[in-house]
Parts: C-alpha cells; sequence; structure tokens
C-alpha cells in the first residue's frame, strides 16, 4: 500500500504541473470521469483545481494509469500493430525483427499516385501486388497509405500528366512554412496534390476505384494522407481555387469516394489540422466537420503522430478522434520524432508503455502504425511488443 501512495504522491505532482501550466493543455478538456473502483483499486476523486479549471478527468485519469494500473474502466479490444514502412518497401523482406514479431500484424506502406497512375488511365499496382502476395507468405498484412503530398520542393507525388496538362492546373501547388503572420518570407515546404479541383478529384476518384475493383477486401486497409496542408492565411499564398471551405468539402468529398471504392476493408482518413482555422481558440469548425461527416460515413479516422503532451494535437484532433471510437476505426501513428518526444513530468524520453496506454486508453484506438526511427525501434519498439505472448495487445493488458 505504501508503493500505492508514493506512486499517488507522483500523480498528483504530475497534476500540479499540467494545472500549472499556463493554458497549457488543460482548457480543450472537459468532461470528469467519476471517481469508482477497479479490480479493487480505489481510484481518486477529481481534484477540485483540476475541475475549477475545466479539464477533462478522462485525460488525468489516463496520467494516473501511467503510473499505476487499472484505475481507468475500459472494455478490452484487440488492437492491431503495424509498422510503418513508409515508401521504404524494400526494407520489409530484409526486416526480421517485424517478420518475426508475432504482435505485428502486418505492415503500412506508403504508395503515390505518380507511382500507381505512371499515365493516364495506366494502372501499375505490381508493387502493391508484390509486398502483398510477400506479406501473405509471412502471415502478414497490408495496409496502404496513398500518398499525395510530400515536405520536400523537389518531390511531386503526382502523375505527370496531371502536371503538364492546362486542364489539371499543374496537378499539385506548393506549400509552405513561414514564422506566424509572415508570409513574404514564405519557404517553400513541399507540394500538396490539388484535392480540391474537380478534374484533379475526377481522375483521383478514378484511381480509387481501380485500386478497391483489385484490393478491396484482401488488404486489411487504406488510408489518406493528413488533412494538414498551409498556404498562408491572407490569400497570398492560396492555389487557384483555393478557399478554407472549398477545401474541407474536398476533403469530405474524397474520403466518401474511398469508402465507395473500398467498402469491405478499412477506409480511413488522417485528419490533425486544418488550414483556416487553429482549435479551439480559432475553431472555424473545418476539422470538426470532416470528422462528423467521417462517422456518417462509416471511414475510419486517425492522425500521424502520437504525442500525448503536446498541447496542439491535445487541443484539435485528439478528442475528435477519441469521440469517433467505437463508431468508426480508429488508427494512430507514431512516425519520426514521436519517439523522442519529452514527458514534461519526468522530464524523460516518453516511454512505449506512454504511447500505448494514451493511444488505447484515452484515444481508444484500434491500429497502431510504429515508425523505424532508430535506436527507438530496435531498441524499445520490438523488445516491448515481443514481451506481449498474444499476437495483440489489449487493453489492460500491458505488459
Amino acid at each position: 500500500m505504501s508503493e500505492l501512495n508514493t506512486s499517488l504522491a507522483g500523480v498528483h505532482a504530475a497534476i500540479g504541473a499540467l494545472l500549472a501550466t499556463a493554458d497549457g493543455v488543460g482548457s480543450a478538456w472537459k468532461v470528469p470521469r467519476a471517481p469508482g473502483t477497479v479490480s479493487g483499486i480505489a481510484c481518486p476523486p477529481p481534484p477540485l483545481a483540476a475541475a475549477r479549471r475545466g479539464i477533462d478527468m478522462r485525460i488525468l485519469g489516463w496520467t494516473l494509469t501511467a503510473a499505476l494500473t487499472g484505475c481507468v474502466s475500459v472494455n478490452a479490444k484487440p488492437v492491431h500493430h503495424y509498422v510503418f514502412f513508409g515508401q521504404d518497401r524494400e526494407k520489409i523482406a530484409k526486416a526480421s525483427s517485424f517478420l518475426e514479431t508475432n504482435a505485428l500484424e502486418g505492415a503500412q506502406v506508403a504508395y503515390s499516385w505518380r507511382q500507381l497512375e505512371p499515365e493516364k488511365d495506366a494502372y501499375d499496382f505490381r508493387i502493391i501486388r508484390e509486398d502483398l502476395a510477400f506479406l501473405t507468405s509471412r502471415g502478414k498484412k497490408l495496409f496502404i497509405q496513398l500518398q499525395d503530398v510530400t515536405f520536400s520542393e523537389s518531390r511531386i507525388n503526382v502523375p505527370l500528366y496531371l502536371q503538364r496538362d492546362a486542364v489539371y492546373n499543374g496537378g499539385a501547388d506548393k506549400q509552405y512554412e513561414f514564422k506566424e503572420g509572415d508570409e513574404e518570407h514564405a519557404v517553400v515546404a513541399g507540394w500538396a496534390a490539388r484535392r480540391w479541383d474537380p478534374a484533379v478529384q475526377q481522375r483521383f476518384h478514378k484511381l480509387l476505384s481501380a485500386l478497391g475493383r483489385e484490393f478491396d477486401g484482401r488488404i486489411e486497409g487504406i488510408n489518406f494522407a493528413e488533412t494538414a496542408v498551409d498556404f498562408g492565411e491572407t490569400g497570398r499564398l492560396f492555389p487557384k481555387g483555393f478557399s478554407f471551405e472549398i477545401y474541407r468539402d474536398a476533403i469530405i468529398t474524397n474520403m466518401q469516394a474511398l469508402k465507395r471504392a473500398f467498402p469491405k476493408s478499412v477506409a480511413m482518413q488522417y485528419g490533425n489540422f486544418m488550414p483556416g482555422e487553429w482549435r479551439p481558440t480559432n475553431d472555424k469548425g473545418y476539422l470538426s466537420a470532416v470528422y462528423q461527416a467521417a462517422k456518417e460515413s462509416k471511414v475510419g479516422v486517425g492522425g500521424p503522430d502520437l504525442l500525448p503532451f503536446r498541447p496542439g494535437q491535445l487541443k484539435s484532433s485528439y478528442p475528435l478522434i477519441r469521440e469517433a471510437a467505437g463508431i468508426v476505426p480508429i488508427g494512430i501513428a507514431v512516425q519520426d520524432g514521436n519517439f523522442e518526444d519529452i514527458n514534461p513530468t519526468t522530464g524523460k524520453r516518453v516511454e512505449i508503455s506512454e504511447l500505448v496506454k494514451f493511444a488505447t486508453e484515452y484515444l481508444n484506438v484500434d491500429y497502431v502504425f510504429w515508425g523505424t526511427q532508430e535506436p527507438y525501434y530496435s531498441e524499445d519498439v520490438i523488445p516491448f511488443l515481443r514481451r506481449v505472448k498474444m499476437a495483440t495487445l489489449s487493453r489492460g493488458a500491458l505488459p
């Protein structure tokens, strides 16, 4: 019991640190979870200070369980663990740790639109077929990420015919990064497909239909890349035909087309941020509209980063992801940099167990896509998952 009290003292210190953060992550959290008991352990009531700050006690409940065990009542369901290989598909066959770890159900591989449609209406799915055949032979599954954006000025992921035919307005547009309010000195940060352009959409939807005819029901799922793009706020950097509202509607239209093409496999949209708003302080309803449409259309949702201690994520997409859990499939990716995030309470690098607990106990995910950033993948992720005796992790059954 003394160990329990010691842990509680440490957790309350962590809560105090969160409360002391001026307008940090707290103001976005709302509904308190009633105290209770699980497995004979009494869960402490919500601190009064937290309630006054409007902090969601579900998050604080997660903080408690990170130090104790079992104070958050959850319904056990299997969580499917995949490795995100990105576009490095050639690594799969050589990835012995991946192939030999039973808890890893499959690979998430990114394929660009440019790879899959090298010429107009001439689809080339050979690399998908090869990856699917190999993974199936090793008892693994394939989850496709369809990549239409890049984060490099020198790389464009849409087919050449879109770039060359004027009817498609270049097929893709530059996106930017800049200091707040200084669009005049913006720097090119990559290229985004013209998702909102009706002519480009028509071609994209044809690709989805072709993919669905061959792979629906054969692959575990397919997801779109993140909703976030950055063309500034003033209109100075806006591409032709772009507006925040048009972009919102295009995201919804495209993910509905994905679901029509893949009624059997999981269809998922990564939704992290939307241009033209910053939740919750400048919430225009763009991202929430995407999530609402996803729930209505039975499209899975999630995001490209698992960052439990970042106010940006905690206030923007994470509450929407949690609300969608149990209605549609939920996925979260642990990508480069996520393993290096610092827990502000401990001052130490986030642990794999903390990432898993947050993903499963707060976000209530169905899928975790683990990045291969070294040394964390080999030294932390694989050993952690190998301690699991079953092929999947279930909530409340962490090693």
